[in-house]
């Protein structure tokens, strides 16, 4: 009876670590905006296939994915991607490099544009694989306004955090020894 559970136990733990794709709100609570520093917001993230990058901004701004030459010279024409609703995902779904710029030329001039380095991460592929794939440029309900205190609710929940992985870990494991 303990070998089947705990083959079970460990099978859980293998599913709950290989399906973590996390969603990023690009600025996190500033948003997508000319007062946010993107470079600084991206230290230390890590984007894997099967992330989602959530663009939030305010009816005065845009998004637009454009290949690494329109990105460094903030050239606007020709792009690959473009929305203007005011909240828009891009789910990353193969490796490498993704670009993205404001579509005001002067904000992206000065510093509104994000390059991601999308990676193809073993654990995260399988997740990547069978979770069904998000359409590029489609939207959350809109929660950006000009006011860059606003978070929407779903902000708060979208990453599974190790220390929630760790809980449900220990919390089986524990399960797991008292029924031996």
């Amino acid at each position: 009876m303990a070998k089947p559970l705990l083959i079970f136990v460990i099978l859980i733990l293998s599913l709950i670590f290989s399906c973590s794709a996390t969603n990023y709100i690009v600025g996190d609570s500033s948003g997508w905006d000319i007062s946010t520093d993107l470079d600084t917001w991206l230290v230390g993230k890590k984007f894997n296939v099967g992330d989602v990058l959530v663009f939030q901004y305010s009816s005065f701004d845009s998004v637009s994915e454009v290949t690494k030459e329109n990105f460094e010279g903030c050239n606007m024409s020709n792009v690959l991607d473009l929305s203007k609703n005011g909240n828009t995902s891009f789910p990353l779904t193969k490796p490498g490099d993704r670009y993205f710029v404001s579509g005001n030329r002067l904000h992206c001039l000065g510093g509104m544009k994000l390059h991601a380095n999308v990676e193809n991460d073993i654990a995260a592929s399988p997740a990547a694989a069978a979770a069904p794939e998000a359409e590029a440029g489609a939207s959350f309900p809109s929660s950006k306004s000009n006011n860059p205190s606003v978070v929407p609710s779903f902000a708060l929940s979208n990453h599974v955090g190790l220390d929630s992985l760790l809980l449900i870990t220990l919390g089986l494991l524990s399960l797991a020894i008292s029924l031996v």
